[in-house]
């Protein structure tokens, strides 16, 4: 009996030990996240109309839960579905909205259904058949009018009928579709009015704009498709907004005045349908107006207030109007250096400014309207973290929903009662509850393993360093796994630290990457951090960077590596330095400006030189090469690759239309014109971004260019 007691501890100590002594495969480290090592979640999260229960997708169809008696029930599986579709059965549910507890509609195999219950079972009550070429899929407030871009043109479907918006022969002239290159929080081109009576729908004019060839080389000959992308003080498109009356289906468009080539953005439709707002921005990007247009005459009501700042305004939000109010709305406005919310009425202008302090609020959740409540996520803790507030619109009394630190996020149910809560943090995976919004009682729903467990994992620190003005700089250093420190180690600074991006958060993997840990695995420290420019800590420190990217940058980043350096298991003679995009051109700016300070950089889909970048993102940051020459001349990077010192590799996606290849490859020919050996690989078939199972090749070539040059 002994004896076998003393068998089982042994077992039970020897898979312990085993389970955490697995090391990741590269495929793991790279996609496991997104895989077999995903963090179970609730899928498809949605509150029912009534708020009186929420429902998730599983497989095989959608569950709905009681919040008084927890009670679970099918709402609806593919069984039931199929019995609708003898002919042409789906192998999966499809996304379903459910609009009722006894409605929904999906579109599936270039067809709108809707979808409701009829006794026990489901029925489709309606379908409509979609254009093949559709995309870009909007559904009205009324649940049955939609609308949908088919190449360049917008068309609506109502009843069954599609109707044709726009007919627009010259594949230049866009409508329906997002404009200035998704910048300004743009993320769509079709405004449906409340009523469900117009839409509106932005039309852009790309003629003017150059051609740029990107070619497929999957094809013999190659093919080239030309795009259109408006460089920095050159040529850009020009937008117009309009306004299509479904009954009469006739099309007004806005009357706004300004520059050609302005921005058109935060569009949003009074409730009542009457009137269309609009943020009209400058080119400049430094002078804002918050217009008042007449939807069915297009003509300007008024401005309702300007905004200007001396380096730029940065609009990204629509208008939030009050609940039951077709006056009252909330403006998302960061003229105070943080992103708060400003309470304006039509008539009166500002009313109050909601919320204030040096942090910000990144999203407003919605509306409790009996109680006077705006819920929102923000900064307010630390920019490390997200957390849950509400405050009352009348006596501005605030209070902090979450009680647990992280990374937090909400979905409100319609009447504001109550609020799904999920998070994350360094140490747990995913946690979801149920917060009764009167009394914050917390309910557990998913409280998800972790998948790592039988993983070696490294010891990763938090570090915080100061800027040379004081301002605080958050970052993590990953230590080998088996860490001695008495060894000294070769060490790889992973960096972006670019505008609307943010590395270091307290979040699950602690690390903030997979790739990170299997280095560590393999012998190496990982730094990374968040510099002055990068996203979350106001537009100080964003703006740190005006008018001369990778200056101030680089200067954070040596904090950084003063830093590293100062640590005796830190090998100063072997440190790397690896980033993508942004973080490309953060890496190439190392390898040439300060290039005594790594051995080895690895730069992936890099800004060579900011005036072959676009218009909306590039002239925020550096106004125009023609107001900026000695910012655009100092940022350069292709007359300086002389400087270059260590081993360097540079990839590039031979299809990237963000970061267009000919920014590496005229980095190569000055490679070649100053006899500097450098080394380069394309992936054919990818845009700006490696993904799938292509990204694995990418990160081992990453990771065996490190090990031949910095390990020894």
């Amino acid at each position: 009996m002994k004896l076998h007691t003393y068998s089982l501890l042994m077992l039970v100590l020897g898979s312990s030990a085993f389970a955490q002594t697995q090391k990741f495969t590269m495929a793991e480290a790279v996609n496991g996240i997104r895989t077999n090592l995903a963090v179970k979640n609730i899928s498809q999260f949605s509150w029912s109309a009534d708020g009186k229960s929420y429902i998730q997708a599983v497989k095989g169809g959608y569950l709905t839960t009681d919040l008084k008696t927890n009670k679970q029930d099918t709402l609806i599986s593919l069984t039931q579905l199929n019995r609708q579709f003898a002919d042409n059965k789906l192998k999966s549910v499809p996304p379903i909205k459910f609009t009722g507890t006894a409605n929904g509609y999906f579109n599936t195999g270039g067809k709108m259904f809707w979808i409701e219950k009829s006794g026990n079972d489901w029925k489709v009550k309606n379908s409509a058949k979609i254009d093949l070429d559709a995309a870009n899929v909007k559904m009205f407030g009324d649940r049955q009018t939609f609308a949908f871009t088919a190449k360049n043109n917008l068309f609506v479907n109502k009843n069954g009928k599609t109707i044709a918006i726009t007919n627009e022969a010259n594949e230049n002239i866009i409508s329906g579709q997002a404009v200035h290159r998704n910048e300004f929080g743009i993320d769509t081109g079709i405004f449906p009015a409340p009523n469900s009576e117009s839409v509106a729908f932005y039309k852009m004019d790309q003629s003017m704009v150059a051609d740029y060839p990107v070619i497929d080389w999957s094809v013999t000959p190659a093919v080239n498709h030309n795009i259109k992308y408006p460089m920095a003080g050159q040529t850009s498109h020009q937008v117009t907004l309009g306004v299509f009356n479904i009954k009469t289906q006739e099309t007004t468009f806005l009357k706004v005045d300004g520059e050609k080539d302005q921005y058109l953005t935060a569009v949003t439709w009074s409730p009542d349908s009457k009137y269309i707002f609009v943020a009209i921005l400058n080119r400049g990007q430094n002078h804002m107006k918050m217009n008042q247009y007449d939807a069915v005459t297009g003509t300007l009501v008024k401005t309702l207030f300007e905004e200007t700042d001396s380096k730029y305004v940065e609009p990204q939000h629509p208008l939030t109007f009050f609940p039951n109010s077709n006056t009252d709305f909330i403006w998302q406005s960061q003229r105070t250096g943080y992103n708060h919310l400003f309470h304006y009425n039509l008539e009166k202008g500002l009313v109050a400014q909601i919320t204030k302090g040096d942090w910000l609020v990144t999203d407003i959740l919605g509306f409790n309207e009996k109680k006077k409540e705006i819920f929102f996520t923000s900064t307010k803790e630390t920019p490390l973290e997200r957390h849950l507030y509400k405050i009352n619109w009348a006596n501005f009394k605030m209070e902090r929903l979450d009680t647990t630190e992280g990374m937090h996020s909400g979905v409100l149910s319609s009447d504001g009662n109550y609020l799904y809560d999920t998070y994350s943090n360094a140490n747990t995976p995913r946690v979801g509850n149920i917060i009764n919004t009167s009394n914050l009682k917390s309910t557990n729903i998913l409280t998800s393993e972790n998948t790592l467990k039988n993983y070696q994992r490294p010891e990763i620190k938090n570090v915080e360093l100061k800027a040379d003005d004081g301002t605080p700089l958050y970052g993590k250093i990953i230590l080998p796994t088996n860490f001695d420190p008495n060894k000294k180690y070769p060490t790889i600074v992973y960096l972006y630290n670019g505008p609307h991006l943010q590395l270091i958060t307290n979040s699950f993997p602690s690390s903030g990457n997979l790739w990170y840990e299997y280095m560590a695995q393999n012998g190496y420290i990982i730094f990374t951090m968040d510099g002055r420019g990068s996203a979350n800590r106001g537009m100080k420190f964003e703006q740190a960077v005006f008018r001369n990217l990778g200056t101030t940058e680089m200067d954070d980043q040596m904090k950084g590596v003063d830093y590293l350096k100062s640590l005796p298991y830190v090998d100063g003679e072997r440190m790397g330095i690896h980033g993508w995009s942004f973080g490309g051109f953060m890496t190439t700016s190392f390898m040439l400006r300060k290039p005594d300070v790594f051995k080895v950089g690895v730069a992936g889909g890099p800004v060579i030189e900011w005036n072959m970048y676009e218009i909306m993102y590039g002239e925020r940051y550096m106004d125009t090469p023609q107001e900026n020459p000695e910012g655009y001349a100092k940022a350069n990077l292709l007359d300086k690759v002389q400087n270059l010192k260590g081993k360097l590799l540079m990839i590039h996606g031979a299809q990237d239309d963000v970061v267009v290849w000919q920014h590496s490859i005229k980095f190569v020919k000055s490679a070649v014109d100053n006899g500097v050996q450098l080394d380069y690989f394309a992936y054919p078939g990818h845009p700006h971004n490696v993904t799938g199972k292509d990204r694995v090749h990418l990160m081992q070539k990453i990771t065996n260019y490190f090990d031949l040059y910095l390990k020894k």
